[in-house]
């Protein structure tokens, strides 16, 4: 009956449905000397809870010399210190170097009042001749763009019989 009982509280341990009483009972069962054949092999499971159990640390603290009981601890919040530092140096090198680049590559602006003054007449005249010149160039171009629409109305008019 116990074999029974035993076994089938195995099967719930290794299905994860045990309770902790269920669990010592397997522990003590394992740790007896009288365990089945067929079960021997799950002894070496539950025989390292009981040796973990027994083992306690031989070492005291009044043992220790005073070297041993200065230990330096270290905290991760020093490491942490030290990666936001850098961090933000990295980041504001990078802010840096922006602006650094932008500069050089951008042209002088030129006032407001500046823009479209000349103080030569006769320049001033040739500039305004020559984008007078391009505008009309360009008006140019679509006015024959119309007289093609106007080509295509009067193909399609021919066509499409109204």
């Amino acid at each position: 009956m116990e074999l029974n009982k035993i076994e089938n509280i195995l099967e719930k341990y290794f299905q994860g449905e045990t309770s902790i009483a269920e669990e010592n009972e397997l522990r003590d069962y394992f740790s007896s000397s009288n365990v089945a054949q067929h079960l021997k092999q799950y002894q070496p499971i539950f025989g390292y809870f009981s040796q973990v159990k027994q083992q306690k640390s031989t070492h005291k603290l009044e043992d220790l010399d005073q070297t041993d009981k200065a230990i330096p601890l270290q905290t991760k919040k020093q490491n942490v210190g030290w990666l936001s530092i850098a961090a933000s140096v990295v980041v504001l090198l990078g802010i840096g170097t922006y602006f650094y680049t932008s500069e050089k590559n951008t042209t002088p602006v030129v006032a407001q009042s500046e823009l479209g003054t000349y103080d030569n007449p006769e320049k001033a005249f040739a500039e305004t001749q020559k984008a007078l010149a391009l505008l009309s160039n360009n008006v140019n171009v679509g006015i024959e763009s119309v007289q093609y629409i106007k080509e295509y109305e009067q193909s399609k008019n021919k066509i499409f019989k109204q």
